[in-house]
């Protein structure tokens, strides 16, 4: 099936377990594809996961999540095309990646601003699936496939 499943398949109700979690990320959120994207995207640059920085959202075009959207995640901070909502995606994934422990009572406040409480348990599940995964296939060496990832 390729590189990116393969080595999962030593273990295949693990792997079957983890393929569910990702579906149900992508066929569940009720996130905007951009903010979506820029949480993804996000983690994807910190983890250093070759798969995940090649992935892309499926019809992403026709969202706005076009080339030039995901060039400017690589700095989302001096951004000035990305939405509030886009942006604290990004600072989220970053935090949730990097520093859970500095989501203090400033930053909760303009993270319940932006977004409603199901919107934020759905940003929280997306980040633990694009963090767990994209590390694991980093730290297991896996290379970004010939063709493309659309999720």
């Amino acid at each position: 099936m390729g590189e990116h499943i393969d080595w999962a398949l030593h273990r295949p109700k693990m792997a079957a377990g983890m393929g569910a979690l990702s579906e149900a990320v992508y066929g569940n959120s009720q996130l905007a594809v951009r903010e979506r994207e820029a949480a993804r995207f996000t983690i994807a640059m910190i983890n250093d996961c070759l798969v995940c920085r090649d992935t892309r959202a499926r019809d992403g075009a026709s969202f706005g999540a076009d080339e030039p959207f995901y060039a400017e995640l690589t700095d989302w901070r001096a951004s000035t095309s990305l939405s509030e909502r886009e942006r604290c995606a990004a600072e989220f994934a970053e935090r949730f990646a990097l520093d859970h422990l500095a989501m203090d009572d400033e930053f909760w406040d303009r993270m319940h601003a932006a977004f409603a409480e199901d919107e934020l348990a759905d940003l929280t599940i997306c980040c633990g699936m694009f963090l767990g995964m994209g590390r694991t296939l980093a730290v297991v060496g896996v290379r970004a496939p010939e063709e493309r990832i659309l999720v």
